[in-house]
Parts: C-alpha cells; sequence; structure tokens
C-alpha cells in the first residue's frame, strides 16, 4: 500500500486528491495549521474526514515538517500548501510569498536531507505567465502580476533547483482556473453562482463584481487532480500544465450562470470600481498538449457543464439550511 502526504489537505484540492488516492487504495496523511481545531469541512463534504490520518504542520517551520515526514515516511508529498488567494495576496504579501516559497524549500530540504525515494508534486499556477492570450505552455516565460503569481513562480524554480541539483524526483502542476462546490465564498465563481441562485431563490440583493472583462480558462477540480496524481506516476519528473484549453470572459461566466436559472446577468449584477485589483490578468488560458501526449489527460466537462454541475450543488446546499 503506497503512502502519501498532502500537504493542506483541508482545501478544494487537498480534498479532492485524498479522495482520488483513497479511491486508488492509498493511506493518505494530509497536514492543516491545527488538525485538532480545524473542521476539515471540505473532507466532511466528501465523506472521508475519518479516513485521512491528519497532523498538525507549518510549512513555513522547517522542523515541524521534518517531524511529519520522518513519522509518515511517505511515498508521495502533494504540495498544496500555502495562501490560496490572489486578491488576498495584494493585502498579504509577505504572509503569501513565506506561505508558498518558503514552505516549498523546506519540504524539499526534507527530501533532500533525509533521502527518502519519496515523489514530490508542487501545486503551481497559472498566474505565474500573466497575460496569455495565446494558449501558455511549459516553456512560457513568467510575468507574475500579484504577490500570489510571484510566490508561486519562486516554487516552481525551486523545486526546477533541486530536481536538477540533487536529482529529486520533484514536478510541478502548472494549473489554470479549476473550480468546484468545495470553493470559498471569497472565490469570484463561487460568488457569482451563489448569488444567482439565491436570486432565482426569491433574493433581491444585487451581485457586484470587479472587472467583468478579464478573460480565464476555467475547468472542473475533480479532473484536475487526476491529472496532478497521473504526473507523479512518470517514469520522470516534469513540469505539466492542466488547462482545457479554452478561454471565457468573467462577464460569460455571470451571463451563463443567470441564464442557466432563467435569468438575465445585467439585470442583477453591478460592476464595482472598489473590487479592482492594483493589476490584473486580462487573458489567462492554456495549452494542454503536453498533459495530453505523455500524460494521457485531457479535460471532459466543458464551461457551460462546469457551470450547471455548480449550480446543482449551490441549489443543494441552499435546500438543506
Amino acid at each position: 500500500m503506497k503512502k502519501a502526504l498532502i500537504i493542506g489537505v483541508s482545501g478544494q484540492d487537498g480534498a479532492y486528491i485524498a479522495r482520488l488516492l483513497l479511491q486508488k487504495g492509498y493511506e493518505v496523511h494530509g497536514t492543516s495549521r491545527d488538525h485538532e481545531n480545524s473542521s476539515f469541512r471540505n473532507l466532511v463534504t466528501l465523506g472521508i474526514r475519518d479516513r485521512v490520518s491528519l497532523h498538525s504542520v507549518s510549512s513555513g517551520d522547517f522542523r515541524s515538517v521534518l517531524t511529519v515526514l520522518q513519522a509518515v515516511q511517505p511515498d508521495e508529498i502533494y504540495n498544496l500548501g500555502g495562501q490560496t488567494s490572489v486578491g488576498l495576496s495584494f493585502s498579504y504579501p509577505v504572509e503569501t510569498f513565506e506561505s508558498i516559497s518558503v514552505g516549498t524549500i523546506n519540504i524539499l530540504e526534507c527530501i533532500r536531507l533525509l533521502k527518502y525515494p519519496v515523489k514530490f508534486y508542487n501545486a503551481g499556477s497559472s498566474e505565474v505567465f500573466g497575460n496569455s492570450s495565446v494558449p501558455a505552455n511549459e516553456g512560457n516565460r513568467f510575468e507574475p502580476r500579484s504577490p500570489y503569481a510571484t510566490a508561486k513562480a519562486a516554487a516552481h524554480h525551486a523545486v526546477a533547483n533541486y530536481r536538477e541539483a540533487y536529482g529529486l524526483f520533484a514536478a510541478t502542476g502548472i494549473l489554470f482556473n479549476h473550480e468546484s462546490p468545495l470553493r470559498p465564498q471569497r472565490f469570484v465563481t463561487r460568488k457569482i453562482v451563489s448569488a444567482a441562485v439565491r436570486i432565482a431563490a426569491g433574493s433581491r440583493e444585487r451581485l457586484k463584481l470587479g472587472n467583468l472583462d478579464i478573460h480565464r480558462d476555467w475547468g472542473w477540480a475533480p479532473e484536475y487532480v487526476d491529472a496532478t496524481w497521473r504526473i507523479l506516476q512518470q517514469p520522470d519528473p516534469g513540469d505539466f500544465v492542466i488547462a482545457t484549453g479554452a478561454m471565457h470572459s468573467l462577464r460569460e461566466f455571470a451571463e451563463k450562470a443567470f441564464s442557466q436559472l432563467g435569468l438575465v446577468a445585467a439585470e442583477h449584477v453591478d460592476s464595482d470600481p472598489a473590487l479592482l485589483r492594483p493589476t490584473d490578468i486580462a487573458h489567462s488560458v492554456g495549452d494542454p498538449g503536453k498533459a495530453q501526449r505523455v500524460l494521457g489527460w485531457r479535460a471532459a466537462v466543458d464551461f457551460d457543464s462546469l457551470i450547471g454541475r455548480l449550480i446543482r450543488a449551490e441549489q443543494e446546499n441552499l435546500a438543506a439550511k
């Protein structure tokens, strides 16, 4: 039985990876900053809370990382820790950089020192590319436009450095936007769908959004974690762009969400200048060609189906309240 350690198991991707690995027969361990006081809501939602062995770890603390690696001795490590919001990174740039970049280096250094034959996956981000009006691939130049993206770029280069300098099996998945019902309310896709469902149910609120003209490559999170697992099953480590290859505007996302509920988005949505970021990415789309060729992975859930799945889950949540 393989053992996996998921750093940051309480988030969207951590929970879905945990479920996938359990389905594949892994012994799964997960970490959070304080596992005794965390609700692990996402693990509970997926019905796997009691099947994951939990540990308290701060990836920014070298000693705590070293301790959990010695205790678990995993075959695979999935590094999903750190601050996950682009918007929040402008308010907390130092904390964001330390939690992502320093945390990643701490894990890599522990692997190097312990000399475990472990496979390491690092959660990268499409944000590192900045504007990409044509599909970005693994060879594109990094042009980060936020503290979050800067931290992810630093972590990406650290992984490549440890792979080349020390021969570690260390790989990065450069994931473009991927959504699910497990997204926190602060993420714009969840914010749109939640408001649309409430308005369709009779709420008289208005939805306030920032820049409606940004374009993103949106996918379905449960599919994307399958790609992350496949990355660690390869004979050699490498970096992979995980994306759909299709781009849509935030305006279109809102219009589709409201339309599927029989509503017109323009009658319920306002653009609020207070929600604009200091810098933003106008266009972001990925080229998943390498993932298709090497991993045999291709996104199956299209844009309309993604929104429909999010709406149905939100309707179920509302009905359960």
